[in-house]
């Protein structure tokens, strides 16, 4: 009367499946909360009369792109529970990151001039090599890769 690993692993899984679910669920529930943020905010730029204020516009714009983040990790959960590929879904949402940072990106955050330039290199390399490896991930076929 042997148990196979198969039978012993079984509740684990379905137990992270559950788990990746109910992350997914709250996702979407700080998503809503999210919405909710960015229309009130939209409202006290509107009826302050900052809606000129680049910093101000920058910053309603970061929330637009962390909503997008938050989407696009609700996408992954959704696809990894449902057994499909992920990797597309993740390489996006770090791209929407990345650009996210650099769009917030001001000099005032940095030291000195040779930090703001070591930083904003370091953005436009992972802008790029995301960018190419989104693209790369269609058009380069290796036999027997598993999808992820």
């Amino acid at each position: 009367m042997g148990v196979s690993i198969d039978d012993a692993a079984d509740p684990a899984a379905r137990s992270m499946e559950w788990l990746v679910l109910g992350a997914a669920y709250f996702l979407l529930l700080l998503f809503l909360i999210g919405v909710f943020d960015l229309f009130f905010s939209l409202y006290r730029l509107l009826v302050a009369g900052n809606f000129t204020d680049p910093v101000e516009v920058v910053a309603l714009l970061d929330s637009v792109l962390l909503l997008l983040i938050i989407v696009e990790v609700h996408r992954t959960l959704v696809a990894y529970a449902r057994g499909q590929a992920v990797l597309r879904i993740v390489v996006s949402a770090a791209i929407i990151a990345v650009s996210r940072r650099v769009i917030s990106f001001r000099l005032e955050d940095y030291g000195g001039g040779n930090e703001a330039l070591l930083a904003a290199s370091a953005l436009g390399v992972l802008v790029l090599a995301l960018t190419i490896g989104y693209f790369l991930l269609d058009r380069v076929s290796v036999p027997g890769r598993v999808e992820l």
